[in-house]
């Protein structure tokens, strides 16, 4: 994939996963492998920042108020509410790195991905799952971020996300990190046929993954 340019002219890729799926791992790997063609869009929040993570590089980190305060002004591509604090995507930001030719890739929820798409239409939308639900509790303890009773609602909540992976145009089983992103890749510069959540093999496999 080295050789070829992504997408041209540049788009805006839409990612969504339950927590833990592992997200965050497989997209920032291959946005580093081609940081000349992708562009992160860095989310507000107003959750408080955990200890690994920087300001205006993890994320946008605000208050409430202020956060109203850019919702109201229309700075917010989408926004949503999600473990008791808000999200939301810079409008100025991705519409500022496609004006320059930019491919912008952003991560967020299955509801903020709604909005992205009624807002813009010829966004491509990736949904990343875990292989199993045994393997994504196991993910979520050894993150030993969250006590047990945030890990059992994280779970209860990644089922109900789950439920809406076929609203996306692409999934991606993030089973084996090295395959997942070349999955990913061919995605990327439209050559991904395995992975359209119209596939028969795969919403087969979805299947057996969330029932």
């Amino acid at each position: 994939m080295s050789s070829n340019k992504i997408n041209t002219p540049a788009k805006l890729f839409v990612f969504a996963a339950p927590s833990g799926a592992g997200k965050t791992t497989l997209v920032h790997a291959v946005v580093t492998k081609h940081q000349d063609n992708l562009r992160f869009s860095i989310s507000y929040t107003t959750r408080r920042p955990r200890t690994n993570e920087a300001n205006g590089v993890d994320y946008l980190f605000v208050n409430v108020d202020e956060f109203l305060r850019l919702r109201d002004a229309g700075e917010m591509l989408e926004h949503a509410r999600v473990f008791d604090n808000y999200y939301a995507t810079s409008r100025s930001q991705v519409e500022n790195h496609l004006a320059e030719d930019r491919n912008v890739v952003l991560e967020i929820d299955w509801q903020g991905a709604q909005q992205v798409r009624e807002a813009m239409p010829n966004c491509v939308t990736i949904f990343i799952l875990p292989p199993s639900m045994t393997e994504l509790e196991r993910r979520l303890r050894e993150r030993r971020t969250d006590n047990q009773e945030v890990i059992e609602r994280r779970l209860q909540e990644a089922k109900s996300d789950m439920a809406h992976w076929d609203e996306f145009d692409h999934v991606i089983i993030n089973d084996n990190l090295n395959e997942a992103i070349i999955t990913l890749e061919g995605i990327l510069i439209g050559t991904g046929e395995s992975s359209p959540s119209n596939n028969d093999k795969l919403r087969a496999r979805i299947q057996r993954i969330i029932n």
